[in-house]
């Protein structure tokens, strides 16, 4: 057999045998990293609603967490994550998950309000593959922390959320957006919106207005 015969057949080799070593690992990994994921996104609900955590909360401590604090129930079309503390009834924070498309891929985070269904208490982008440095800056605290306080309606019962250019004056229902990422601005303040005014929509259907 030729040298260059020897050599392809050793590639072809090697190179089903790599395949097949990282097929199994993939699916040996598979649950682990099921696991960490569903964590990840636990943290982010439990992190939002503002449910007491350690920094350094391992995956089971995580789900246990949510199981023992957050109530999970359908509200109309939407679902809705409730925290209600041991010892209490009634929930002192509530979170409906968010998605949609960015610039670059799906987005995925949850929004939390306070017990009046209109006033934002914490959001959180748990899933986005915006540009790293740029847009990719939505997942960052600097950037969420500036909804913390403001609505989801307007005193006037317009319901949404804007997102500005920066340095523009903001009000009770906007936030200035992020430098040289208007196009992911727009498309997670399409995303806001559209929940905000599913949430408001369904808050007045079950109070008759």
């Amino acid at each position: 057999m030729k040298a260059d015969q020897r050599t392809l057949l050793f590639a072809a080799v090697f190179g089903t045998i790599c395949a097949v070593i990282l097929t199994a690992v993939g699916r040996l990994t598979a649950p682990y990293r099921a696991v960490n994921e569903k964590a990840e996104e636990l943290r982010n609900y439990l992190a939002a609603l503002g449910v007491p955590l350690e920094a350094d909360a391992s995956p089971a401590a995580l789900i246990g967490a949510f199981e023992k604090n957050v109530k999970v129930t359908t509200n109309g079309t939407s679902v809705l994550y409730a925290y209600i503390p041991q010892g209490r009834t009634e929930p002192v924070s509530l979170a409906v998950p968010l998605a949609g498309m960015g610039l670059w891929g799906p987005v995925k985070g949850v929004l939390a309000l306070e017990p009046d269904e209109t006033t934002i208490l914490g959001l959180r982008f748990y899933q986005q593959e915006e540009t790293p440095g740029l847009s990719g800056e939505i997942g960052s605290a600097w950037f969420t922390s500036k909804f913390k306080g403001k609505k989801i309606e307007s005193s006037d019962g317009r319901a949404g959320f804007r997102i500005v250019k920066p340095g523009t004056q903001t009000d009770e229902n906007s936030v200035d957006g992020i430098t040289g990422a208007t196009m992911t601005s727009d498309r997670i303040q399409a995303i806001l919106s559209q929940a905000a005014q599913q949430l408001v929509s369904e808050r007045r259907k079950r109070h008759g207005r």
